[in-house]
């Protein structure tokens, strides 16, 4: 158990702690939410001592080990990416090298009875246990599995991690850490720098995680799929529940209506009191029950109101001018960098009012294909924007392209039109600057702020298309939520490249995914896409398994053998859906026939007399449900078959 008690932190005349404190029990899932600023990455960084506390202490046991993620590490050069990752397991490899010395000298030495000899034979026995005992014999396969698991392919592990950019040096110092144990790992925004699909591994491989973790995270999804308990920092003050993200948000709002409530009471009943004693403090026969109700109000418990950051940005995108049907098409567009390609061969069609998300892996292309659509970056093959098409541009890495020594107000009312600079005051205050921090510049502002500084600037046109890349890195879950809110209502086109799950649930209806140099639509939502891209994968996994088994035989590479296989896959996965087809179509019918019957009064009055009839029709219905779950699964395997049917032929 580790515990934060009473923990103060000043920063010049700002209260970040005011005297927080928790506890941390073993093996809890707990995240660490609050908005941009209220000092969450200052709190587990006061947990690992990096940053000393005005008052207060964090307790824990003497031999507890913890693990940190900050959102920035110093990066190491030198090293292929197995050997920077291998870097974490010193104490394995010290074991290793000793039991290796150890055995070179049982070889060589031939004075079996002498008490060296025995010491030796007693040190192996016990180093052998500790290697086992720190994962000695399964250290090669864990690595494996994590650096895969976030999305480094086998050819990548001999590479120097100066190949690659800074954020998959960060999927690096990230498999570190989850390849030690740990009793707490404290995570600073860790999907930062991961794509859809790593995402989902680190959250299943955190689900089965045995130490406890403390994390700092603005993904709403990540958050309810991992997290059991819930710690808000508020205002120097810490409010803890124990239930997941979404859960605590409906638990915090239901508890502040009843403090109000209760408030309300208390307020009423000290104003009723005080008109009491003023009635009576004056009366000598009643001013023993005068001194009564004064200490009554000197002893009252006073409620207090659990402190609430409730400032949301408030915008709505302005209304889009109309433009052609088909906003843009790419035919056969590819793209190099050097001998490097990209993707090839990649056809993308988007029409008014289509809501498009780009998802994949990252270093597939989708920020590449962005900048081709918005910044004209030379490809190859044909793309055309079409009739009246008023692109509005929000890049992953604009928030870093602001001017630095502009201030705020600076920013927007030179990038405003004539006729809005005098509201550019209004447009900042809508995203939460007002007073004294519009006369800020920019290069003080954190990476939450310079990104709503960046949608203001997008606020200030009417466009009839967005394009937006990463829109919610750094946003709180707030801000998140509002602009979530606000492309909802855009009445124009979005493209939007992002791995928030929660925030392309409800928002987009085409998928684009972008792999293996390969760019492919999925009609469905961001869920629908999830499950059919595992499904996918575990089939990929089974076949491997099945091509490591055959890999004696020497048909195992035959492409004949393949097809003749896959197509009795075809066979029997389009007999399944056939079966279940007719399986619910004959519910239905006899569902229809005995709802017609309830409609007849005579025969609804005798169905009604059977104890059994309700229960036997609900369990009917049920069943139907069940059939429609398993035609959907098996529908899906149908279309991944078909489309490795596609790619074979």
């Amino acid at each position: 158990m580790i515990g934060i008690q009473n923990i103060e932190l000043q920063y010049n005349d700002r209260v970040l702690f005011g005297g927080v404190s928790f506890l941390i029990n073993p093996g809890e899932k707990i995240g660490l939410v609050g908005s941009n600023g209220a000092g969450k990455s200052t709190l587990l960084k006061i947990v690992t001592g990096e940053v000393s506390a005005d008052a207060g202490h964090i307790s824990k046991p003497k031999d507890s080990r913890i693990g940190y993620l900050p959102q920035e590490l110093p990066l190491h050069d030198g090293r292929t990416v197995w050997e920077e990752a291998e870097s974490a397991l010193s104490s394995i490899k010290k074991i290793e090298a000793r039991l290796e010395k150890i055995n070179e000298q049982l070889a060589t030495r031939e004075d079996y009875e002498s008490d060296g000899y025995l010491k030796l034979i007693e040190d192996l026995n016990l180093l052998t246990e500790q290697f086992n005992l720190e994962g000695g014999y399964t250290y090669h396969a864990n690595l494996e599995k994590i650096l895969t698991g976030l999305g480094f392919k086998a050819e990548d592990f001999e590479r120097q991690t100066t190949e690659f950019s800074g954020g998959w040096r960060m999927r690096i110092e990230l498999a570190k850490l989850l390849l030690q144990p740990h009793d707490l790992l404290l995570l600073d925004e860790p999907t930062n720098h991961l794509d859809i699909h790593s995402i989902v591994w680190l959250e299943e491989f955190l689900k089965q995680y045995e130490g406890a973790i403390l994390m700092v995270s603005h993904d709403r999804t990540f958050l309810d799929n991992i997290t059991t308990r819930t710690v808000e920092v508020v205002k120097g003050k810490v409010y803890d529940y124990p239930v997941s993200y979404s859960r605590f948000v409906n638990l915090r709002a239901e508890r502040r209506e009843q403090q109000m409530l209760a408030l309300k009471n208390q307020e009423k009943e000290i104003k009723h009191t005080e008109q009491l004693i003023e009635k009576f403090r004056y009366k000598a026969s009643k001013a023993a029950f005068a001194q009564n109700l004064i200490k009554k109000l000197d002893n009252m418990d006073r409620i207090e109101i659990d402190e609430d950051d409730s400032r949301k940005i408030q915008f709505r995108f302005p209304p889009a001018p109309r433009s052609g049907k088909v906003v843009l098409k790419a035919q056969q567009v590819g793209k190099k960098y050097g001998e490097r390609s990209i993707f090839q061969n990649v056809d993308v069609e988007v029409e008014r009012h289509d809501r498009v998300a780009f998802v994949g892996q990252n270093g597939q292309g989708k920020s590449t294909l962005v900048k081709i659509i918005t910044e004209h970056l030379q490809h190859e093959g044909k793309l055309e924007i079409g009739h009246n098409v008023d692109i509005g541009y929000y890049a992953q890495e604009q928030a870093k392209t602001l001017k630095g020594n502009k201030t705020l107000l600076e920013t927007i009312e030179d990038a405003a039109p004539e006729d809005l600079r005098k509201r550019a005051r209004d447009y900042l205050g809508a995203f939460l600057f007002s007073g004294e921090d519009v006369d800020k510049k920019v290069s003080v502002l954190s990476g939450g702020e310079k990104g709503r500084l960046a949608l203001c600037k997008l606020m200030l046109h009417a466009h009839n298309v967005l394009v937006m890349d990463e829109p919610t890195n750094h946003l709180d879950m707030r801000s998140k939520d509002m602009l979530k809110n606000a492309l909802v209502n855009f009445d124009g086109t979005l493209v939007v490249v992002s791995h928030d799950r929660h925030f392309l649930d409800g928002l987009v209806n085409k998928i684009y995914e972008f792999r293996e140099g390969k760019v492919k639509p999925f009609l469905g939502s961001i869920n629908e896409y999830l499950e059919a891209r595992k499904f996918e994968d575990f089939r990929q996994v089974e076949h491997s398994e099945k091509v490591k088994k055959e890999s004696s035989s020497p048909r195992s590479n035959n492409d004949y053998e393949q097809k003749k296989q896959l197509e009795k896959d075809l066979r029997k996965a389009q007999n399944l859906v056939s079966k279940l087809e007719k399986k619910i179509e004959d519910e239905e019918m006899e569902l229809q026939v005995l709802d017609e019957k309830l409609q007849d009064p005579q025969q609804f009055k005798e169905l009604s007399q059977n104890p059994d009839f309700y229960e036997k029709y609900e369990a009917r219905k049920a069943d139907l449900e069940k059939l429609m779950e398993q035609w959907e699964t098996a529908q899906k395997e149908l279309d991944i078959l078909n489309r490795e049917k596609e790619t074979l032929d």
